[in-house]
């Protein structure tokens, strides 16, 4: 059985490069691709009800932009699951990143230097900085 990629999809221009990136770490260790999105509260909390209904609708929403990416991988022979994980407690999305890669035994995370802007920011805060400095597996960091 091959390695395990995780790649990081917040739909930034630098997560795209992250998506290109991991075609080409797969094809080179025949691994298998887990794309991975987590959708999180980015603002004030004051209605938690209503955080979580623009969360979960911002996951449906999510859905088939990561299936278009599981066909992107797939067209290229490379194996990719794709997963759309909404943080219901509002930590910073290495913690759920980094939880799934534990879980499902990544060897590499791969993932942009910085996510979107203040405005529909998926990832909240320096997310790859969290991911450097706690991940068990190596890192590979996308500019």
């Amino acid at each position: 059985m091959g390695e395990n990629i995780l790649v990081a999809y917040d739909g930034s221009e630098l997560s795209k490069k992250a998506i290109g990136e991991a075609k080409k770490q797969a094809r080179f260790s025949n691994a298998n691709v887990h794309a991975v999105t987590v959708v999180t509260h980015a603002g004030p909390t004051t209605n938690a009800v209503l955080a979580r209904s623009f969360m979960s609708d911002m996951a449906e929403n999510l859905r088939p932009i990561m299936e278009r990416i599981r066909q992107e991988f797939d067209k290229e022979g490379i194996n990719c699951k794709v997963e759309v994980l909404v943080d219901y407690s509002f930590r910073n999305p290495s913690v759920q990143l980094l939880e799934y890669a534990k879980e499902n035994k990544i060897d590499l995370i791969v993932l942009g230097s910085r996510g979107l802007g203040n405005v529909g920011r998926f990832f909240l805060g320096s997310v790859s900085n969290q991911i450097v400095q706690r991940a068990q597996c190596r890192v590979l960091i996308v500019k």
